[in-house]
């Protein structure tokens, strides 16, 4: 394995091209799980809502189906770019604002819902974050965070059957090596409902969602390699030609590839 450098930031740079596939294969692997414990919690007309850092308009647009005309959905991220014509008169309740919850003061509270999806796990001072969401709960609303936890099933292939499934967790370990020097927590979704209740949240759950194979998990995967390729080969992690290769796989329905489990975690501010 070649020598990395230590960096901080995002890895999966929501500017690349690849980010709108990401987004596309993510909404399609876990809208529906998520929509379905928002929905479950109460969300509807009328609720005021904080979708932090959104990335795809995916979520937004859900929530603003939900809450009507008469509820409010602000919708924040450091880059914005993917969320263009969600403002506006004709967007209805949507509200989209540049925001960095890591560094900046969060928005006005009293929130019913505050909800974030695979954005905690990327940030150094994720419990400050938390934090940061927990406080503009209002009282009896639902804070909602959904992150991945690689260490806990660490394999592109589970079922790692033949030189094409071995190649695909090569590379997936590669992956989990870049994200591990940018400050990754690879452990970071089983800590949630600790960090939930030392935030002040009550009635804190959780549950996993673990796709275990489907085109969108290949896009994922596909698009993911793409937007990381010149890494992963400039760290000694892969090869252009195994890239290719891999790529190439992903293009046909005879590899099971997964991806990381999500842990949804969802806790209540005490009235």
């Amino acid at each position: 394995m070649g020598r990395m450098t230590s960096e901080s930031g995002y890895l999966l740079d929501n500017r690349q091209r690849e980010a709108g596939r990401r987004f596309d294969a993510l909404a399609e692997l876990f809208d529906p799980w998520t929509l379905d414990h928002l929905d479950q919690l109460g969300l509807a007309t009328g609720w005021r809502c904080w979708e932090v850092g959104a990335g795809g308009p995916s979520v937004p647009t859900a929530l603003a189906e939900r809450v009507g005309p008469g509820g409010q959905v602000l919708v924040t991220d450091i880059d914005t770019s993917w969320l263009t014509g969600l403002s506006g008169p004709a967007a209805g309740p949507i509200e989209v604002r540049r925001h960095d919850v890591a560094s900046d003061e969060p928005p006005g509270g009293g929130f019913d819902l505050v909800h974030a999806r695979l954005v905690l796990v990327h940030l150094p001072d994720r419990a400050e974050a938390l934090r940061r969401m927990a406080g503009a709960v209002r009282p009896g609303g639902w804070l909602v965070v959904e992150d991945a936890d690689p260490a806990l099933q660490p394999l592109a292939c589970p079922d790692e059957r033949g030189p094409a499934e071995e190649l695909a967790n090569r590379i997936r370990r590669g992956f989990r090596a870049l994200l591990a020097e940018r400050g990754v927590d690879l452990a970071f979704g089983r800590t949630l409902p600790a960090l939930l209740r030392g935030a002040g949240l009550h009635d804190v759950r959780a549950e996993g969602c673990f796709p275990l194979t489907s085109p969108a998990c290949r896009e994922l995967e596909a698009a993911t390699v793409r937007q990381l390729r010149g890494r992963l080969v400039a760290g000694g992690l892969a090869t252009e030609e195994e890239i290719e290769r891999h790529l190439d796989q992903l293009r046909g329905e005879g590899m099971d590839v997964t991806t990381a489990p999500l842990i949804t975690c969802w806790g209540r501010r005490p009235h």
